[in-house]
């Protein structure tokens, strides 16, 4: 359930412009989680994670953030 939550919002991300600088901003998982929340969805940290498969792309984070969550 919560990587289905985490994919609906990359998608609401890369239609809203304003999603897309917030979560650009974001460089902690704290801060990433309250987003999320704030546009209604919860998630696990532990599923933005590998071995899961990522949801977001780099283009979408703040480098920090690509380099905790994506694969290299």
């Amino acid at each position: 359930m919560s990587i289905k939550v985490i994919k609906e919002f990359s998608e609401k991300a890369k239609t809203d412009a304003k999603l897309q600088e917030k979560l650009k901003a974001c460089v902690k998982i704290k801060e990433l989680l309250a987003l999320g929340k704030e546009y209604g969805c919860e998630f696990e940290e532990d599923a933005l994670y590998p071995p899961n498969e990522p949801q977001f792309v780099a283009e979408q984070l703040s480098e920090k953030m690509a380099k905790a969550l994506l694969r290299s």
